[in-house]
């Protein structure tokens, strides 16, 4: 059974959709913590709806925010259960991204991911699984789950862009090449960004980055 998520949304600006990204939070945050981005993006992208749902979990360690699945180190869950959750919620997210899709009468080749954190582990993780190829993902200081799975369970290749801060103390800096090099061995049309000088956090730089990323793979 899917669970619903709650979510928040930002009309386009020019009052007419051709195009969606929806913006998947970190570990302990809600949607909220990443739809203020839309403020920016949207001058640029005017065509398009931003959407930004709510984890399906509450954390066991964090009495606040939400999670996509449980994290072992921080809250003592096993493997097993993270990959568990992780299942879940692909489940979850890929509901809610067809019923949005829907709803704005869109087809899946209008829709870009931006994950940060959890939330960039989720969107390497669903986009090559669905079955049909989104126009991109926006993946910021995560790291890429089942990274041996990859190659085998890849459906489709949406092109990728990896951002990291290279002083991230939260998510290894190691994470990005790590899952660039993957992504790369997969075919994926693989970009890269290093945030320099940045912890775990969006930069300026990088936002600007993803903004042209964005604007060349969504449709015009």
């Amino acid at each position: 059974m899917l669970r619903e998520l709650k979510f928040g949304r930002r009309a386009p600006v020019s009052g007419k959709a051709r195009s969606l990204v929806v913006f998947l939070h970190g570990y302990g945050a809600d949607g909220a913590d990443l739809l203020g981005l839309a403020d920016v993006l949207s001058e640029h992208l005017a065509d398009t709806v931003f959407i930004a749902p709510d984890a399906p979990e509450k954390p066991l360690m964090v009495p606040y925010g939400y999670q996509w699945f449980p994290i072992p180190r921080f809250d003592g869950s096993s493997e097993a259960q993270q990959n568990e959750g992780l299942a879940q919620s692909t489940a979850d997210l890929n509901g809610f991204l067809d019923a949005r899709l829907k709803a704005e009468d869109l087809g899946t080749e209008a829709l870009a991911l931006i994950g940060f954190s959890q939330g960039a582990m989720m969107a390497m993780h669903i986009a090559p699984r669905r079955t049909n190829a989104i126009a991109g993902v926006v993946a910021i200081s995560g790291k890429l789950m089942l990274p041996e799975m990859l190659a085998a369970e890849a459906l489709v290749k949406p092109p990728v862009l990896v951002m990291h801060g290279d002083a991230d103390e939260v998510v290894p800096f190691a994470e990005m090449s790590r899952a660039g090099n993957a992504l790369t061995r997969a075919g994926f049309e693989t970009y890269g960004h290093v945030m320099k000088g940045s912890g775990h956090g969006i930069a300026p730089d990088g936002l600007s980055v993803a903004l042209r990323f964005l604007q060349d793979k969504l449709p015009a």
